[in-house]
């Protein structure tokens, strides 16, 4: 082929792949969805469908048994203010490729991993009911309540541990604000092994973005694992046109014979709460 034919060609690929890329840039991104009296809807737009989905991580950790995937984390573990026994227990956890995550056993998971669970998540604001409902896809396939009618948390032996704890909220413009208490010590709170007591306060802030993007901010508060509050954030995305499917985790589970650790490691099973 002459040289010239060639260059004329390379040319107009090239010039296609620019335009391409002219468009795709200038392409407009959906305005955020809001309801009729402008709060922001943090779910599908009427007569559409789709799921949050994402997996963040809430600190950079080269001893991660997966450390690539916590490159995008905004503070690194060096950083996060965790007691002795706690740091202990999270590089345990890590040397045994978290073989022990209640998650894998199809237990509840909250707080920052309740927004990592596998298959996305729907947020359903039912105002009238004053309260907005997160209904999980993967993991044990259940929902959290988050009550917005203005009460306080239960206190004293109202307050009974669970694996979500109790949340209230609230809008400050056009961020959710979610505040959590009472949680038990039966799971772990986030894909990063990151240890919790029973004296865990959360606050969780949700800012949609735009369409497609929903920003996740956490203050973790807790005396027991902790010598200081932190905070730290991750990005998660929308995909349209999915929706929520039967799923059932007991089904067809090998969690447990499957993530067994290092090579030869002996599993003990005979506790009901993973380290």
């Amino acid at each position: 082929m002459p040289n010239r034919l060639k260059l004329v060609i390379m040319m107009g690929i090239a010039a296609v792949g620019l335009s391409l890329l002219i468009m795709t840039s200038g392409a407009q991104v959906r305005p955020v969805p809001r309801w009729p009296d402008g709060r922001i809807n943090l779910n599908s737009p009427p007569g559409e469908k789709g799921l949050w989905g994402g997996g963040g991580r809430l600190a950079v950790n080269p001893r991660s048994y997966e450390p690539r995937t916590t490159v995008n984390a905004p503070i690194h573990v060096d950083n996060v203010p965790l007691q002795d026994w706690a740091r202990a227990l999270l590089d345990y956890r890590h040397s045994d490729f978290l073989k022990d995550e209640p998650y894998t056993r199809c237990k509840p998971s909250p707080g920052p991993r309740l927004w990592t669970t596998a298959y996305g998540f729907e947020i359903l604001d039912v105002p009238e009911l004053q309260r907005i409902y997160m209904f999980n896809n993967g993991g044990p396939h259940t929902f959290h309540t988050i009550y917005m009618d203005g009460g306080p948390h239960p206190t004293g032996s109202q307050l009974v541990p669970t694996y979500y704890g109790h949340s209230i909220g609230r809008w400050e413009g056009d961020t959710l604000v979610i505040d959590s208490v009472g949680f038990n010590e039966r799971v772990w709170m986030n894909r990063d092994g990151l240890p919790h007591t029973d004296r865990l306060h959360l606050i969780e802030r949700l800012t949609r973005l735009n369409f497609n993007t929903l920003k996740y901010e956490v203050t973790i508060d807790d005396p027991g694992a902790y010598t200081a509050t932190w905070t730290s954030s991750f990005n998660l995305q929308w995909t349209s046109g999915s929706e929520l499917f039967e799923y059932i985790c007991q089904e067809n589970n090998h969690g447990t014979e499957l993530m067994v650790g290092t090579e030869g490691a002996v599993v003990d099973r005979s506790s009901a709460i993973a380290p």
